[in-house]
C-alpha cells in the first residue's frame, strides 16, 4: 500500500490537503499530516492522523509528501512533490516568488498555464524535477453545487479579506478600518471578513470587536464556502483574489500593487463607498 504524507506549515494549507486526503483514500492509499506549526495544528480535525514528531515521519517512511508550502525537510522520505499553498498573485520579485527554485522538490503540481509554461522552463535550466499541471485541489470544492454555508441575509455581501504584510495589507490601514466600520453601520451590506491565519492578533481583535449584525468576522482556514456566499470582494493583494475571481464575481482591490484588468484597483479611501456600490449592482 502507498504511503502518502501531507506536510503543511500554515493552517491554511489545511483545505489543499483535505480534498486530496479524501481521493487518496478513496483510492485505498494511506495518508498522514505533518506540521511544525503548533497554530496550524490546532485546526486539524479527529478525520487527519498527525505524526507528532521528525522521527514518527521517519518510522512511517512515506512513498510520497505532499507539500502545501515553500519548503519540506530533506531527509523526509519519499518522492518531494510541491502542490503550492497559493495562487500566483505577482507578489514577489520572479526570484523570490512562485518561482524560486529551493532545490527540496521532484515534481511541481501546476496549478494552470501561467505557472506552467515558467517552471517548464525552469525545468530545462536545472533538469532534476518535473512539471505537471494538475489544477489546484483546494478549489474543487468552489464548484461543488451544494453550499455549506447560507447567506445571512437577502443584502449584497461583501467579503472583505486581507493579507498580512504590513505595506499591502487594507487591515493594517486605519482610515480603512474607520470606514469599514462606517459603512457595517449603514446597513447597505452584509460584511464577511476573513483575515491571513498569520495576521498581527490586535489587527484580528480590532475586526472582531466590529462585528455588528452587518459585518460578521470568521476565523477559519476553510474560506471556500465563504467565497462561495459573497457577491463581492473587497481586498488588497492576498492571494485569495484569484480564488474568488475564478466564480467571475467582481473583485475591488485597495492599492494592489500589479492591478489587472480583471481587478477594480482604487487608491483613496473615499472612493471605497461608491465603488463597492457600482460592483455590487453589476447584473
Amino acid at each position: 500500500m502507498k504511503r502518502f504524507l501531507i506536510h503543511i506549515s500554515q493552517g491554511y494549507s489545511i483545505p489543499i490537503g483535505k480534498p486530496l486526503q479524501k481521493e487518496i483514500r478513496e483510492r485505498g492509499y494511506e495518508v498522514k499530516w505533518f506540521s511544525e506549526s503548533e497554530n496550524a495544528k490546532k485546526y486539524l480535525t479527529d478525520e487527519e492522523e498527525l505524526l507528532e514528531t521528525v522521527q514518527e515521519v521517519m518510522d512511517y517512511n512515506p512513498h510520497i509528501v505532499l507539500v502545501a508550502t515553500d519548503s519540506v525537510p530533506h531527509f523526509f522520505p519519499g518522492i518531494k512533490v510541491e502542490i503550492f499553498h497559493g495562487f500566483l498573485v505577482n507578489k514577489w520579485s520572479f526570484k523570490k516568488g512562485h518561482f524560486r527554485i529551493r532545490g527540496f522538490f521532484d515534481l511541481y503540481c501546476t496549478q494552470g498555464p501561467s505557472t506552467t509554461g515558467p517552471f517548464n522552463e525552469l525545468k530545462k535550466k536545472y533538469g532534476y524535477f518535473e512539471v505537471v499541471e494538475t489544477g489546484w485541489s483546494k478549489v474543487d470544492p468552489l464548484f461543488e453545487v451544494a453550499n455549506r454555508l447560507k447567506r445571512l441575509n437577502d443584502k449584497p455581501t461583501v467579503l472583505i479579506s486581507s493579507t498580512f504584510t504590513t505595506r499591502y495589507s487594507l487591515a493594517k490601514i486605519p482610515d480603512v478600518y474607520e470606514e469599514i466600520k462606517r459603512l457595517s453601520l449603514i446597513g447597505k451590506w452584509q460584511f464577511l471578513v476573513i483575515l491571513h491565519p498569520m495576521m498581527d492578533p490586535l489587527i484580528v481583535e480590532k475586526f472582531k470587536h466590529l462585528e455588528n449584525e452587518n459585518l460578521k468576522y470568521f476565523d477559519t482556514t476553510d474560506i471556500i464556502p465563504i467565497l462561495k456566499i459573497a457577491d463581492v470582494m473587497f481586498s488588497d493583494t492576498t492571494s485569495a483574489i484569484p480564488e474568488f475571481i475564478l466564480q467571475r464575481k467582481p473583485v475591488v482591490t485597495f492599492r494592489n500593487t500589479k492591478p489587472m484588468p480583471h481587478l477594480m484597483n482604487i487608491e483613496k479611501v473615499a472612493d471605497i463607498e461608491k465603488t463597492i456600490e457600482v460592483m455590487s449592482n453589476l447584473p
